[in-house]
Formats: C-alpha cells, structure tokens, sequence
C-alpha cells in the first residue's frame, strides 16, 4: 500500500498545513505551477517526487517534463498540468491527475479515475486551498480531499 500526497498550483507557496500531510506520505505527486525551484527541493527532501512543469513554471523549470506517466502499485497514472494536453488515446492508464484550474475535480470517466486535487498554494478568487491524499493498494484507489483552513495568505 502507497500513501500519495497530490498537490499542484502552489505559486511558489507550500503551506505548512500541506507539508504536515505530506509528512505521512510514502510519494508526492505535484500537478505543476510551482513557480520556485526551491519547493520542489523541499519536497524532493520529503519524499520521492512526480513533478510536472505549468505554464507559470518558467526558464528554472525547462528540465521538468510536461506530462509525466508512472505507476504506484498497480496503478498506471498520467500526470500533467491542464487538462487540454490529455491525449485522447491513454491506452492502460488507470488514473489521470492533473491541475491547472485551481478546483477540485474527482471523476470517474469511462473506468478511468481523473483527478484535480485543486490549488493548495496562494489563493485565487477566494476558492477553497485543497489537496488529496491517494491511497493506492494494488490497482485499488482511494482519495481523501483535504481543505485546507481559511486562512488568507497574501
């Protein structure tokens, strides 16, 4: 069994609500828009990292892929920031995470899982701060939505 913690859009913020989940986790899965080099040291330091490149990650982010697939367990997964770069052909994957809008978004779509755990960095527009922690057992998935406190961080 494989505890993921799945996050994108921090703009350069990794709330401290957000790093003690993450603690509990064996990976961290992060949709893009990071905006600092130095959150993705930080979480490499936490924890083995899936990392994918947004369109606010700029020259410091040209080594990072726009999409990435891997797998946890069993589950074949497809990662990349906005949801439009899907390829209409996905052949085996079993889940599809990806970012970008900033709002949670968990589907299941043709037997396929799509996942947006929504923004967990700077606020935009007053939407909710949320995050996900998958747990994965063989090809079996199960999501827990985090939202995170209210707080307004400017």
């Amino acid at each position: 069994m494989i505890r993921a913690a799945v996050i994108s859009d921090t703009h350069g913020l990794l709330r401290e609500e957000v790093v003690r989940h993450i603690a509990d986790c064996d990976v961290i899965i992060h949709g893009g828009d990071i905006n600092k080099p130095e959150i993705v040291r930080q979480l490499q330091e936490m924890a083995p990292l899936h990392v994918v490149r947004g369109n606010n990650d700029k020259e410091w982010a040209e080594e990072l892929p726009l999409y990435l697939e891997f797998q946890l367990e069993e589950c074949r997964i497809f990662l990349v920031h906005n949801r439009k770069d899907v390829p209409r052909e996905l052949g085996d994957v079993d889940m599809v995470i990806f970012g970008h809008s900033h709002k949670y978004f968990e589907q299941c779509i043709d037997g396929r899982l799509w996942l947006n755990p929504g923004s967990c960095g700077r606020r935009r527009f007053d939407q909710e701060i949320s995050f996900a922690v998958v747990t994965v057992d063989g090809r079996k998935v199960n999501v827990e939505k985090i939202v995170a406190a209210q707080e307004r961080t400017k």
